[in-house]
């Protein structure tokens, strides 16, 4: 049986994807047989030298071409092994072992890795391995030599093809950037190759979603037509939502323990699940009392109320309830934090007072809410005018 041949082959199908390159493979010769190994590289046609069978005007040429000779040099090595122990050599084989072996050289595998066994909430890890599905759908598999600034801007080009807006484009960059780094202090990538070295991450200033008391009142109404208990529990949750200001995250993680008495008052008290702030909330002075009322409905299975569907769910129920109350606009849980600090800057509270009842550690987080609502400025004069 003779020696296998190793050779590298650049875009053998003769067809490129959907962002204008090939892949660069391994060619494997032995008595007539062929067999290819992918070695992770994407080049565009103007990037391979074929009569060298090397990379040529890109800006990691060389750390590439090192590591397509590092390949190379691995499979005839795992030859070597394969011989050692007495085994007839032949390219099925090679294959076999090499794709049962573990591969250190792939970054969307070392994601991966991360994902899973890095110590954050559940809710960052959701959101991390969607960012990681969504660059397993740009490209199967990354190795840490195809880590470049045109790989970064590729796959922000993906994401807005998708449809995706900007900021959202930005997280799931910054989420790439975050395993970068992490791959970079732990050895994995050498710091003159980090890919966002020059790259600035774009976003755009946020708009916050609220209702008007009016928009809040048709859903009031709303509630009290609607047959459907699954419904009116959505709706229930969310309406206390915007009488207290409180995110899903935290008020799924409420229980009747939560509620306490001070004095004549009665107390919301939790632990922000974001930020670890303590809130505390007045609920009888708040929206007079309305949040209130809504937990007494519920005063004999409180902790039922407070565990809600997933929230992606909870948002579809929201918006087919918003379309029936005739609101056009893009209703989910989150609008009803919004709504909360909007109407409560509307009603003349302190902006100090606002961001205290919201948990936020910074007044400048709260500060977005003055700007956001033409009825503030409509209050103020007509206030002024009497």
């Amino acid at each position: 049986m003779n020696k296998i041949v190793y050779k590298l082959a650049f875009n053998r199908k003769k067809k490129l994807n959907a962002q204008g390159t090939a892949l660069v493979q391994v060619e494997a010769y032995q008595d007539r047989q062929r067999k290819y190994f992918s070695t992770h590289v994407y080049l565009s046609p103007h990037q391979w030298d074929t009569r060298r069978q090397q990379v040529r005007n890109h800006p990691n040429a060389d750390a590439l071409n090192y590591r397509l000779r590092q390949m190379v040099t691995e499979l005839e090595r795992k030859e070597l092994q394969l011989w050692r122990r007495g085994h007839p050599v032949t390219l099925a084989l090679l294959k076999e072992n090499w794709d049962a072996q573990p591969d250190t050289r792939s970054f969307t595998d070392f994601f991966a890795r991360e994902v899973q066994n890095a110590d954050v909430k559940e809710s960052t890890r959701r959101n991390l391995a969607s960012t990681l599905q969504l660059l397993r759908s740009f490209r199967r598999r990354i190795a840490f030599a195809e880590l470049t600034f045109d790989l970064v801007a590729d796959f922000e080009l993906f994401l807005r093809r998708r449809g995706c807006h900007a900021n959202t484009v930005a997280k799931h960059i910054r989420h790439l950037r975050r395993q970068v780094n992490i791959a970079v202090n732990k050895g994995c990538l050498e710091p003159r190759l980090h890919p966002f070295r020059n790259y600035r991450i774009k976003t755009v200033p946020g708009r916050h979603t609220h209702l008007t008391p009016e928009e809040l009142e048709r859903l009031e109404r709303c509630g009290c037509t609607t047959g459907n208990a699954r419904q009116r529990h959505v709706l229930d949750a969310f309406l206390f939502c915007c009488y207290a200001g409180l995110r899903y995250s935290d008020f799924t993680h409420l229980t009747a323990g939560s509620l306490v008495s001070v004095g004549k008052e009665r107390w919301l008290t939790y632990r922000s699940v974001k930020t670890g702030a303590d809130v505390r909330l007045p609920l009888s002075l708040l929206f007079d009392g309305k949040g209130l009322a809504i937990l007494h409905k519920y005063r004999a299975c409180l902790d039922d109320f407070f565990h809600l569907p997933d929230n992606s769910n909870v948002n579809k129920c929201l918006r087919r309830l918003a379309l029936r109350a005739g609101i056009d606009k893009p209703v989910s849980f989150h609008v009803a934090r919004h709504t909360n600090a909007t109407l409560l800057i509307y009603k003349g509270v302190n902006i100090t007072t606002v961001q205290r009842l919201l948990g936020h550690k910074s007044v400048r987080t709260t500060q977005v809410y003055a700007n956001i609502m033409d009825l503030t400025i409509v209050h103020d004069l007509k206030s002024h005018r009497k």
